[in-house]
Order: structure tokens, then C-alpha cells, then sequence
């Protein structure tokens, strides 16, 4: 087997072997079809059982109930932010958001190119290193709905538990914590996540929909960007990612192999704690987000004061000895290292490794 890199990247992110083997398998002749997934048609048969067993792969890992609906879209979360307000901003009815940082920023954006926006909490004064404190008085009962972002990859902060109000529908960014721990889903009217870091490959979104909440949309808005028609067209109102969703069966399917949304959470627990253990008993290194707010999937550290001259000799000889994507957002700076689905504990340990080798040094 080739000498593969362990990769920490922060999206596209690391896939387990054994979906790359199969994918590998399969490239050149799915299920003896004498094709390739990526050269079928959307409407065959063929394809009809990859999405069907994807949708039910999923449901089942999310214990979703039929009130829900699941839709494989084109496009990353970036068109979620602008697909949501367009489907549900009720004009006069401002969306409640709850800031934490660049990829609420940019949602609030694509909400304020349609109507009224409100930000009820923000962690902006502290930097965005710890969560803001929200409380359901905040939130609007009369809000088109209250915006989340579950996991902020940037700051590295993620919410364990969200606040509601009720009779006003809640929406969350998951895009980099999507099926890494056990929750109730059905607290959210939908959900929607990037393929890129826990579901898959780039190019593709979740969304995971209320179905009587998807109803309530205008039927004026482009008929593409319309949650209700995808579900009306059972998910092929276009063509849809074929190949992203297909490799999604594989991880779902993986995913099963490995306990299920328990197993992954007890998996990303230790991972998490084992990095976090070392950095806070370094006096080398330190962590960026605030303990309480500390994301499991995006850790966040820092060389001494911010030294960016031994970050950058850090994540130089960090590539030479084969670990990759430490270095942390051009928006922030530092060093990230993420903990998504597919890393491997014994990854992790060799990161922890490196680390206490390179902090010897000085």
C-alpha cells in the first residue's frame, strides 16, 4: 500500500480506508453495471438504489423520523446560507442569529440581502473564543427563525446544547460536527452540512428538513433553490452529486461499522481529550478557545505567545514528517488541528508525539 500522509486538514478532510477501498473497487465497474457511478444515469436503476440506501443509511443512523425529509444538494454550505433566508424570511419577521464567528458572519449576509436581520448573542467581544450566553428570553417568538452555527471550525468553539423557544423554527449550520456525536436531531426544523469533513466529498450539502416546515416557503423564489421541490422530485428536481452521494452511502455505511453515532461520539471524546490534555499540561503550547466552548472536531493552539515564525518552522517540519493541514485559517492564523470522523486515535497520538519532539527543541 502506498505511504499515506496523516491528514488534519479542516475540509476537504481525511476518509477512512476502508470507504476509499471500496470507492477504489468500484471506480471502473459498479455492481457489475460495466460503469462507473460517476458515468451512470441519475434516473437508473442502478443510481435509484444508491440514493435509496443513502437516505435510509442516514435516517437510520439519525433515528429520523418520518416527519423529516433528506435531501443530497449541489453545493457546499454556502448556498445553504443563502437557500435558507430565501425559503423562510418572512418579510417583517427578523432572523434571530447567534454569532460566533466568521461562518455566522457570512450567513447573516446572504440574510440581510433579503430582510431583517437580528443577532442576539454574539461572542465577537471575546474574540470569538468562547460561546456567547443565550437564554430563551432573547429569542423572538415572532423571529422567521433562530440561526446556529453548531461547530465554528475557524475559532474552534461547538455548542453542547441549543437553546429554543418555542414555535419558532430553529436552523443550524453542522457542517464541520454533522454525525460526530449523539443528539436529538428533531430539535432543529433543518439542519444542513458541507459533505466535506464528516459526510463525504466536496461539492455536495446535506439537508435534513422539517417536512411541513419546508411547505411554508413562497412559491416566487427560483424553483431550484426551493427545498420543497427537491422533496416533491424525491430528490431529483436536477441532477443531482452523484458520485458525492454515493461515496456518502459508503461512509454511512461505515459509520454503522463503527457503533453508530454512540460509538463515533466515544471515539471523538478521546481523541479530543488526548490532544487537549497535552496542550493544556504544555507550558509550550496553548489552547485558543475558551475549555468550556472547545470544540471536539477543530482544535486550536497556539506556539507560546503567538510565535508565528516557530508556527510556521512547526508546521513545516510537521509536512516533512508527513502531517498535514495544521496550519490554522488565514483569518485567524496559529495552528489547527482537526479531529474529524475519519482520524484515527492512534493519528492523534502520533501528532501528540510530534508535538512533544519539536517542543524539545527550544
Amino acid at each position: 500500500m502506498i505511504n499515506r500522509v496523516l491528514n488534519f486538514n479542516a475540509g476537504p478532510s481525511a476518509l477512512a480506508l476502508p470507504v476509499l477501498r471500496r470507492a477504489q473497487k468500484d471506480l471502473l465497474n459498479f455492481g457489475n453495471e460495466g460503469m462507473s457511478v460517476m458515468e451512470m444515469g441519475h434516473r437508473s436503476r442502478a443510481f435509484s438504489r444508491i440514493l435509496e440506501s443513502a437516505e435510509t443509511r442516514l435516517r437510520r443512523i439519525m433515528a429520523l423520523s418520518d416527519d423529516y425529509a433528506v435531501l443530497f444538494l449541489s453545493g457546499g454550505a454556502s448556498y445553504q446560507f443563502a437557500m435558507a433566508p430565501l425559503n423562510f424570511y418572512r418579510m417583517h419577521h427578523p432572523v434571530n442569529l447567534v454569532h460566533t464567528g466568521y461562518w455566522t458572519l457570512k450567513a447573516a449576509k446572504e440574510i440581510e440581502k433579503l430582510g431583517e436581520l437580528k443577532i442576539i448573542a454574539s461572542g465577537e467581544a471575546d474574540q470569538f473564543k468562547k460561546l456567547p450566553k443565550l437564554t430563551p428570553d432573547l429569542i423572538d417568538p415572532e423571529a422567521s427563525y433562530l440561526h446556529y452555527c453548531s461547530n465554528n471550525t475557524i475559532y474552534g468553539t461547538q455548542w453542547n446544547q441549543f437553546i429554543r423557544q418555542k414555535n419558532t423554527p430553529t436552523i443550524v449550520d453542522m457542517s464541520s460536527d454533522f454525525l460526530s456525536r449523539k443528539i436529538d436531531f428533531h430539535q432543529f426544523d433543518l439542519i444542513y452540512a458541507g459533505a466535506q469533513k464528516n459526510v463525504a466529498i466536496a461539492g455536495m450539502s446535506v439537508a435534513v428538513i422539517r417536512k411541513d416546515f419546508a411547505k411554508n416557503t413562497p412559491p416566487n423564489i427560483p424553483s431550484v433553490f426551493r427545498y420543497q421541490n427537491h422533496i416533491e422530485a424525491q430528490g431529483l428536481y436536477n441532477t443531482p452529486p452523484t458520485f458525492a452521494i454515493y461515496m456518502s452511502d459508503l461512509v454511512f455505511e461505515w459509520i454503522e461499522d463503527q457503533g453508530g453515532l454512540e460509538g463515533l461520539e466515544k471515539k471523538n471524546q478521546s481523541k479530543a481529550k488526548l490532544l487537549y490534555d497535552y496542550i493544556d499540561e504544555s507550558d509550550f503550547y496553548h489552547g485558543v478557545a475558551e475549555s468550556s466552548s472547545r470544540s471536539k472536531m477543530n482544535v486550536l493552539f497556539r506556539i507560546r505567545d503567538g510565535d508565528e515564525s516557530l508556527e510556521h518552522r512547526f508546521v513545516s517540519e510537521a509536512e516533512s514528517a508527513g502531517i498535514l493541514g495544521l496550519k490554522g485559517h488565514r483569518h485567524t492564523g496559529g495552528l489547527r488541528a482537526s479531529l474529524y470522523n475519519a482520524i484515527e486515535l492512534q493519528a492523534v497520538a502520533q501528532l501528540v508525539d510530534f508535538m512533544k519532539s519539536f517542543a524539545k527543541k527550544f
